[in-house]
């Protein structure tokens, strides 16, 4: 006959061999692994790709026609003949004529009759290199209008433009160059536009050139032309490998995290520059070289103190960026996790203040710390214990009923409990039999998955917290599960471990079972 330890651990193992996808560390990092790439792709496939517009908040009265609003209406095919024709005239009378044409550009049916005119674009282009700078300025607008279009034709239609519009870039006004970047920003949505136009004329040099400006307002504008670039189609392959030979990730890294008072704006276009690098995968390495880790936990540091000390309205535009470059990097194969151990319970009390903060305006933020807390605990036994002695543990564990959250939160549990007997016996501690049974009574089923997972993890490692978990009416929490295909295999393992360590427990002490 097998004795009482024995036969506990016969059927353990015939619990363990029915379960098909057993929570060993080693398979819990591999599903981490699947579940990045997909979050990953996910993420690429939804990338803020966008056009913006530049305009002028008053409409002259001589200008603007259409409602009480403000709004305008669109120009005839004969009136923009007589616009063109007035373009030849006077100064004062070509500048009326390009605004009254930049308001009619705001409408498809407009633009398309622009482009349509036999000489439209030429005329346009060639007030646009005027050397008068009130002109320069308005055909710079119609120039902008366009690009603006969600019609293939008229933005092809812009091409000839480009060649002077990089040349502007080097000019000395500001506003122009400004708006030459928002325009180039919009173009480059295109993919036809980048590889025939941008990328040959020599953009990423230009753009280099912009990002040492000293004027903020260009340094953001070239944060967002960037930006668009690295979102195209080919960007891996044609961009971002020039991108990182040009040295501007280390331009990026310091304008994402300096004059963040007065340079929110640039920080927030430089951040998603990054973050569109790091999940290309292009060459992270290069960026791990360059402390990427350490510089951006430490920006995360700084500013989950100013969401602490003033408002924390519109720091989720920066924040939510920056969390995912430091959970992407983490994320990396080589291991570079290290870099932050300096400042590990600063970050982890960062993402608590986050957490707290964003809850429940923001809840896209939750989101992505709670990724970012995956990645931290799923390979560091010593940021886990951490984790459990910080206060972040009980606001983790009130995430757990909020829909969108507990998958994640799930996720970063079970990393926890994956590190072995001391992490259980303090997972269980904190969290104990009420947790487990309120977990098992959610809607999802995905959820609840994982809460079986989780509570494998804590009878596999500790004996007692099945002990305690049938004392409750576990195994009745248990068997409401047990007729949904997708987690009887599972429910059913788990009923045989619970009563295979708990019944040792009614003829002696839990000590005869270690």
């Amino acid at each position: 006959m097998l004795s009482p330890g024995s036969a506990v651990s016969s059927g353990l193992a015939a619990g363990r061999r029915r379960w098909r996808r057993s929570c060993t560390a080693e398979e819990l990092r591999a599903r981490r692994r699947e579940r990045e790439a997909a979050l990953r792709s996910a993420r690429r496939l939804q990338q803020l790709v966008s056009k913006r517009l530049l305009r002028e908040d008053e409409l002259t009265e001589d200008i603007c026609v259409g409602t009480d609003s403000g709004t305008t209406a669109p120009v005839s095919e004969q009136e923009v003949a007589e616009l063109l024709r007035n373009a030849h005239k006077g100064t004062e009378e070509r500048i009326k004529s390009l605004r009254r044409l930049r308001w009619g550009l705001q409408h498809k049916e407009t633009q398309q009759t622009f482009i349509r005119l036999e000489g439209s674009m030429r005329m346009l282009i060639g007030l646009f290199t005027s050397n008068l700078a009130d002109l320069q300025m308005e055909a710079a607008r119609c120039l902008h209008e366009l690009s603006n279009s969600q019609d293939p034709e008229v933005v092809e239609a812009c091409l000839p433009a480009t060649s002077y519009i990089l040349t502007y870039l080097s000019g000395h006004s500001t506003a122009l160059t400004e708006l030459c970047l928002y325009t180039l920003g919009n173009l480059a949505v295109e993919t036809k536009i980048v590889k025939k136009q941008l990328l040959p004329q020599g953009i990423i040099p230009v753009l280099a050139s912009c990002m040492q400006s000293p004027h903020l307002a260009v340094q953001e504008g070239a944060g967002y032309a960037l930006s668009q670039l690295l979102q195209s189609k080919e960007a891996a392959e044609e961009i971002i490998p020039l991108v990182l030979g040009s040295g501007l990730s280390q331009h990026m890294l310091r304008l994402v995290c300096s004059d963040l008072e007065q340079g929110m704006g640039v920080a927030v276009e430089f951040a998603w520059c990054l973050h569109y690098i790091i999940c290309s995968q292009v060459n992270n390495s290069l960026l791990i070289a360059q402390r990427a880790l350490p510089t951006l936990g430490q920006l995360l540091v700084t500013l989950a103190s100013t969401v602490m000390t003033t408002s924390a309205e519109g720091l989720e535009l920066l924040v939510c960026p920056v969390v995912r470059c430091v959970s992407n990097l983490l994320a990396e194969d080589e291991p570079c996790g290290s870099e932050l151990q300096a400042q590990a319970e600063a970050l982890l009390r960062a993402v608590h203040v986050f957490i707290r903060s964003f809850l429940p305006k923001h809840l896209f933020i939750v989101q992505e710390c709670l990724w970012l807390l995956n990645n931290l605990t799923a390979d560091d036994p010593a940021l886990c214990s951490v984790l459990l002695s910080l206060d972040l543990f009980p606001s983790l564990l009130q995430l757990l009923h909020c829909q969108k959250a507990s998958g994640l939160v799930l996720t970063v549990l079970c990393n926890v409990a994956a590190k072995g007997p001391a992490h259980c016996q303090a997972l269980h501690q904190k969290a104990g039999p009420p947790f487990l049974l309120g977990a098992l009574a959610l809607p999802d089923d995905q959820a609840v998955n994982q809460v079986l997972e989780l509570a494998h993890l804590l009878f596999l490692h500790r004996p007692e917290a099945a002990i305690d978990f049938v004392g409750h009416s576990g195994l009745q929490a248990l068997e409401r599960h047990r007729d949904n295909l997708l987690l009887r295999e599972k429910v059913e393992a788990l009923i045989s471990i619970a009563n295979q360590l708990a019944a040792p427990a009614q003829d002696g002490p839990l000590e005869a079972l270690c």
